[in-house]
């Protein structure tokens, strides 16, 4: 989508204002949508030259709602929604807000977070160890100890073991 500068937009407008070309022709002769330069004029008329400045801006959910309900109200189109709240982004910023609100009601008009979503899952921090106060505890975790000390070299030997088989099957093969 090409940018025009202010200067450029208030020149369309001017022309227009000078009622010797309609929207149409100086679409044509700029080489612009027609929308674009009723949009222009519409923005001028309504805001001044402040409506054809640049505008960034994120719109809260309950502005959304308020633009929704007069449109509703007052039977306006997009169009004139767009103008007279001064919305930049054409009408179909409307439309969209018009298909989130009755698909997801106003929830659905809350901004999203944005970017890339985090890969990682937040993990707890560990919880610190309970303290030991019975005997027969500590004798459990001690007997624990011992046992997974014992499936440790068991496992290690079967590997070791594993790996000698296959280093022999390998010098016979040669």
């Amino acid at each position: 989508m090409t940018k025009h500068n202010e200067a450029f937009k208030l020149l369309v407008v001017q022309r227009y204002a000078e009622g010797q070309q309609g929207y149409k022709s100086l679409a044509r002769q700029y080489g612009l949508g027609p929308t674009t330069v009723r949009r222009w004029v519409k923005h001028f008329e309504q805001h001044g030259l402040s409506g054809l400045q640049k505008k960034f801006t994120h719109y809260s959910a309950e502005f959304k709602l308020a633009v929704l309900q007069q449109m509703r109200q007052e039977e306006l189109s997009a169009l004139q929604a767009t103008t007279l709240f001064d919305i930049r982004g054409g009408t179909s910023v409307v439309r969209q807000w018009e298909s989130q609100y009755h698909e997801g009601g106003f929830q659905a008009l809350e901004p999203k977070a944005r970017g890339r979503p985090t890969k990682m899952p937040t993990t707890e921090p560990p919880k610190p160890p309970l303290p030991l106060t019975d005997k027969s505890s500590l004798e459990q975790l001690l007997q624990e100890n011992e046992y997974l000390r014992a499936e440790v070299a068991y496992l290690k030997k079967l590997r070791a073991l594993r790996q000698a088989k296959e280093q022999t099957a390998q010098k016979k093969r040669r």
